[in-house]
């Protein structure tokens, strides 16, 4: 899959340049599977022939970047707190959600909002959900766009910098941010799994306590 994915990309780049760059990454800010670790490390090879320049795909893929991640920003926003309020109340049980705990992640997103979009800018798989709580919680525009440039900037800066230095072997680059993404995901199911693990350990607490009181 990923071969078909690579050769579509080579051809994209090398019919639109600069536009096709911005596209591409715009893409995969919305749909994560099209992968930037092809995309950023082969436009910075492209640069490193001298059929673009190194500053100019680093440019593009920055602007692509915030264009993903502003539709996705909407979509938090039109979905908005009273629907996701809604969605918890009624099916929260499933999967041991409380308004309560969309009240902490709130809080803890205003508080963090910066630091959290410019680090999730920097991690696979975050990258796109980042920019989501930006728009349930309104995180001011303006703020927005500039938070996720500079952390877009950072990753894309690195993976284009990368290919270019590495040339011909550029597809290294490839190797390496899926390790990175690989411990991302068990990180994520490590927290999930902790998480149930321990609201199913304060429910038996609770039921214990119940049970004693009425003895």
């Amino acid at each position: 899959m990923f071969s078909g994915i690579e050769d579509r990309v080579v051809d994209i780049i090398e019919r639109f340049g600069y536009a096709g760059i911005a596209l591409l990454i715009a893409l995969e800010t919305v749909f994560p599977p099209l992968p930037s670790e092809i995309i950023l490390p082969l436009g910075g090879f492209t640069a490193s022939r001298g059929d673009l320049t190194l500053w100019g795909v680093m440019l593009a893929a920055t602007l692509g970047s915030v264009v993903g991640a502003l539709i996705l920003y909407g979509v938090g926003r039109w979905f908005g707190q009273e629907r996701l309020y809604w969605l918890v109340d009624r099916y929260g049980r499933y999967v041991m959600l409380k308004q309560s705990d969309i009240d902490k992640a709130n809080s803890w997103f205003e508080r963090y909002s910066g630091k959290a979009v410019i680090i999730g800018r920097l991690v696979p798989v975050v990258r796109s959900l980042v920019s989501i709580p930006a728009g349930l919680t309104k995180m001011p525009l303006p703020i927005f766009i500039v938070y996720t440039a500079l952390g877009s900037a950072a990753w894309n800066g690195i993976l284009v910098g990368s290919g270019y230095l590495l040339g011909d072997n550029w597809e290294e680059v490839e190797e390496y941010v899926g390790y990175f993404q690989y411990a991302v995901i068990l990180a994520a199911i490590a927290l999930v799994g902790w998480f149930v693990w321990s609201r199913m350990r304060g429910r038996k607490t609770q039921a214990a306590e119940r049970s004693a009181g009425r003895r």
